[in-house]
């Protein structure tokens, strides 16, 4: 993995040097730690959404900038979500944003 990531560099926008690549129309993905658990960062792009879908494990999102919704709320920068295995939810980004994102196992889309 090489240098230790520092938590305190995300949140000042240390994610803007990271090399984000296609995940599904409209979300971006640094992949970070591989494996499982798995850590990255989605990118957002302004209207974005993500799909209803299951979580299998736990996951885990901390919104570093911008803001998304779910179901549940709105959730601007500097909100830590968490939801449990069982859970699901959609996922929309009116103005876009970057979260850090941990998960356990893989989501199953609805």
């Amino acid at each position: 993995m090489g240098e230790p990531l520092s938590f305190v560099d995300f949140l000042g926008g240390g994610w803007q040097h990271c090399r984000f690549e296609y995940f599904r129309e409209g979300v971006e993905i640094c992949r970070l730690v591989t494996g499982e658990p798995e850590v990255a960062l989605l990118r957002y792009a302004p209207g974005a959404s993500v799909p209803r879908h299951l979580h299998q494990g736990l996951e885990t999102i901390l919104v570093l900038s911008g803001s998304q919704s779910d179901e549940y709320g709105h959730y601007s920068a500097g909100s830590f979500v968490a939801n449990a295995a069982g859970s699901s939810h959609s996922v929309t980004s009116e103005e876009g944003c970057v979260v850090l994102i941990q998960w356990t196992r893989p989501v199953k889309i609805l």
